[in-house]
């Protein structure tokens, strides 16, 4: 939302044209029917002050709600329970140079390679050597790693890592246990405030620069929350997806508050997706971690060939962009629904000891993981494009910083190296915190709400005119037939049409529901990422086109996305 003195509006006025302008083969323009998704009465809405507002509660945001300077206030916005965040559910680890036979020129190399042309080099060597540090930190905020013997800690090795290096707690639920311990310390700090269960609906921005947030609950309804500076750690977009690792939290909100504010968004074409999903027709999908391959068990097709050695030369080592596709060819193969991880010639303590979560998970379904086959296929799992960020977490919209999966940062480039991404939500979340007491300690306290005016959009009408569950439902089957894995230009051009027929009745209606907004949110990313991923006319990293397969060398370059 916009905000100027005087009778303009908070909102700026809306776009009618729906067409994607394409000014030059790494730049996109994006115009918009709606830049807000809310209409409020000012004088009847709370507000509330705040020098930082962070808007997300996983590793990101808490690091960054921690790394405030306990001078200014602080308000942590999560849209569900604060444990609930796409950072609790990891399970592999945390990658980061701590054994003496590794360097961080490994983990730097490591990373560009699994990029495939797209990282930032500064970036790299910024996250990799800050990474022990940050590890260490953990365990001083109470995070229990997993130790071997000598009471070091305990490390193992995934897909793309040339040496072992990914720290891991729980056996296989690293998130967990990490982000108990720093969910433990953000509710000790006085400094700082978490609200729960508290959906953000817009930004808040005034004379080009972001003043705040507008946030909704259940209980409270709308609350209008400015702030001296604003920190997106909204996490990912999985739920574009029916096959996915993420939570149902996961619903770009972030990726879409910010375009609508203004900033600008990047690499929107490369979703990664987790080559091993558990697949059991009917229900929910369980993440069955990299770890369990970097421990050494085998991918097998419904014929039990051992098929990595066909496609990769590191078999299931090979990067995960690698082996989701080598899965879905094989898929196409067979003709079968699925593909299958083999355990069963590891030690059973060991697989007891390491991987107790997807033990128990899997044994819900009749699964004894060390003697039998777990099916599993691809889902969509990180989405490494975002909020183009510097080195210090800004985004190109002054008074907005972003850390986490909700930024392109450039650490992950094209494919995002396994267990990087706790470590960038750390680095990042640590550096947005520093960066805003800086800017916040420097402004005057003499707090004022900007002159506001939100219109209302054109249909008003009630939320049950629309089956939202099947509207979801029907976004990601679409994206997962035609921005999925593989894409081709006319699946892209099918899916945008799609996608531009849904807004014409669903982005113009304003909702008085979650469900609504996070549909709206939804369709806003999905039409970025089908857009991006028709400018990129070659394969590379997690972007694969049928009908472009090569790599091209003149393509190894970002495309960026604004709004209009």
């Amino acid at each position: 939302m916009e905000g100027r003195r005087g009778e303009a509006p908070l909102v700026p006025p809306y776009e009618t044209e729906s067409q994607v302008k394409v000014t030059s083969v790494t730049r996109l323009q994006l115009p918009l029917k709606r830049r807000y998704l809310v209409r409020f009465d000012p004088k009847r809405v709370p507000h509330v002050f705040a020098d930082v507002l962070v808007i997300g509660g996983g590793i990101a945001g808490i690091r960054a709600a921690l790394a405030v300077d306990p001078q200014l206030t602080t308000v942590v916005v999560t849209k569900d329970a604060l444990n609930q965040s796409n950072s609790a559910y990891a399970q592999g680890g945390i990658a980061g140079v701590l054994d003496p036979l590794d360097d961080i020129a490994n983990h730097a190399s490591d990373t560009m390679s699994a990029g495939k042309g797209l990282c930032d080099e500064a970036v790299v060597n910024m996250v990799v050597h800050e990474a022990p540090e940050r590890i260490r930190e953990l365990v001083t905020f109470g995070a229990h790693f997993d130790l071997k013997q000598d009471g070091e800690i305990a490390l193992t090795q995934e897909g793309g890592h040339s040496h072992r290096r990914v720290a891991h707690a729980l056996g296989d639920a690293t998130g967990k246990e990490v982000m108990r311990a720093m969910i433990a310390r953000v509710r000790s700090a006085e400094h700082a405030q978490v609200w729960e269960q508290t959906a953000t609906l817009d930004l808040l921005t005034h004379e080009g620069v972001c003043r705040g947030a507008i946030v909704w609950n259940a209980q409270h309804g709308k609350t209008l929350v400015w702030a001296k500076q604003t920190i997106l750690c909204t996490g990912g977009a999985g739920r574009l997806y029916r096959e996915t690792t993420n939570p149902d939290i996961a619903t770009a909100d972030g990726h879409a508050l910010g375009f609508r504010a203004g900033a600008e968004l990047r690499d929107m074409e490369f979703m990664q997706f987790h080559p091993t999903v558990l697949y059991i027709a009917g229900s929910s999908r369980h993440l069955i971690s990299e770890a369990v391959r970097g421990e050494g068990a085998y991918l097998r097709d419904c014929v039990g060939h051992r098929f990595m050695g066909d496609y990769h030369s590191s078999l299931e080592l090979a990067p995960r962009d690698e082996v989701s596709l080598a899965i879905t060819r094989q898929m196409e193969k067979t003709k079968h629904s699925c593909v299958y991880l083999d355990l069963t010639h590891l030690p059973k303590p060991l697989i007891r000891e390491r991987f107790p979560h997807i033990g128990r998970v899997c044994a819900e379904f009749g699964l004894d993981i060390t003697a039998d086959q777990i099916p599993v296929r691809p889902g969509a799992h990180y989405m490494i494009g975002g909020l183009t960020v510097d080195l210090d977490g800004r985004t190109t919209l002054p008074g907005l910083w972003a850390a986490g999966e909700v930024t392109s940062s450039g650490l992950h480039g094209a494919n995002r190296l396994a267990s990087n991404s706790l470590l960038e939500g750390l680095v990042y979340g640590l550096r947005c915190g520093r960066g805003v007491s800086e800017l916040a300690l420097a402004q005057p306290d003499s707090f004022a709400a900007f002159p506001i005016r939100a219109d209302g959009p054109q249909d008003t009408k009630e939320d049950h005119d629309l089956n939202l569950t099947d509207l979801t439902n029907s976004l990601q089957s679409l994206m997962g037939r035609h921005v999925g894995i593989t894409r081709d230009a006319s699946g892209l051009k099918e899916a945008l049409t799609q996608i531009d027929f849904w807004n014409r009745y669903v982005s113009v209606r304003e909702f008085t529901q979650l469900k609504g907004w996070e549909l709206q949110n939804l369709l806003l990313i999905a039409r970025l990422m089908a857009t991006a991923a028709a400018a990129r006319t070659e394969s590379r990293g997690v972007h694969f086109r049928d009908d472009f397969p090569t790599t091209d060398p003149q393509q190894a370059q970002h495309i960026a996305i604004t709004a209009t």
